[in-house]
């Protein structure tokens, strides 16, 4: 059996229809059912059974449906490896970022173009744990950066840097004028936080949680950009990373460190371990590194 066998195989499994596979093929019906049967008779034993309603695997072809996926897609990632090889002035790179990262990536970014200009660079925003591995296990991206560590085989998970959470309100707000400010504070506040899934909300409610408390949730947001413009509308106060504030300068709205330990998080770098990577990609890697940790202190610190 060959790949194109096997890729003809599972887009019939996919499709669950001859004529439905052959027209995304590109090939006429007859030849898909020739290619189908040599590959039964190859294999030994039937692949597909067809009734009067639609294409059934048997037993052989529900295995050999689960091993061709994985092969195909090792194929197709080696093949992306191998045009990843050929990369070293000009290509594309793909980061998946967090949204606070705004205020650093672009320093880091100015400083890989005066070695690569050429490169084409792609910021998606890649949230969640699981959405991370995906993306990276897909080549989806090349290399990620995440408030999440990824514990998992196959990934480098470096630390880069800690930051604070911090409380933002608006500046008329009552406790706008407090030198001090504690998480049972905010308990009967309108708060604005995370929607399910964002590990930023995990850690506010886990900082409540430690001071047995919890917060007031009014509006439950996406993005910080959101939550923001609520509390520039004084609708409520929330919690955000400090590097996501980067230089506030909007008088409307005040930030305020909260006496808890708790609300301080490590943001990751991640990448593949073994996926190859091009000397732009390995360089843009390392800018990021060296943003935060010098080559030297890190020769220092080995």
């Amino acid at each position: 059996m060959d790949i194109k066998q096997l890729h003809y195989f599972v887009t019939v499994c996919d499709q669950l229809s001859y004529s439905k596979a052959a027209q995304k093929l590109h090939i006429s019906q007859p030849s898909l059912s020739n290619a189908i049967k040599n590959l039964e008779r190859e294999v030994g034993s039937p692949l597909l059974e067809r009734n009067t309603r639609r294409i059934e695997l048997t037993d052989a072809g529900k295995i050999l449906y689960e091993k061709s996926l994985l092969v195909l897609s090792n194929m197709n990632m080696l093949k992306k490896e191998m045009e990843e090889v050929k990369l070293t002035g000009s290509g594309e790179l793909i980061v998946g970022i967090i949204e606070s990262v705004k205020y650093w990536i672009p320093k880091v970014i100015r400083k890989y173009q005066e070695h690569f200009p050429m490169i084409n660079i792609k910021l998606i925003e890649v949230l969640g744990g699981r959405a991370v591995k995906e993306s990276l296990r897909k080549y989806h991206t090349h290399l990620l950066v995440t408030n999440q560590y990824i514990d998992e085989e196959d990934i480098e998970t470096i630390p880069l840097y800690h930051e604070r959470l911090v409380l933002v309100l608006h500046k008329d707000h009552p406790l706008a004028e407090r030198e001090s400010i504690r998480l049972r504070d905010l308990e009967q506040e309108p708060f604005i936080i995370s929607t399910e899934g964002f590990q930023t909300r995990a850690d506010i409610l886990q900082a409540f949680l430690l001071e047995n408390s919890s917060p007031n949730i009014k509006f439950e947001i996406e993005r910080f950009e959101t939550a923001l413009t609520l509390v520039k509308e004084n609708l409520g106060i929330t919690i955000i990373p400090e590097n996501y504030l980067g230089e506030l300068n909007d008088a409307s709205v005040v930030r305020k460190t909260i006496d808890s330990e708790a609300l301080e998080r490590t943001v990751y770098l991640t990448f593949m371990k073994n996926r190859y990577l091009a000397p732009a990609v390995q360089s843009f890697l390392t800018e990021i590194r060296d943003h935060f940790v010098p080559a030297k202190e890190r020769d220092r610190l080995s």
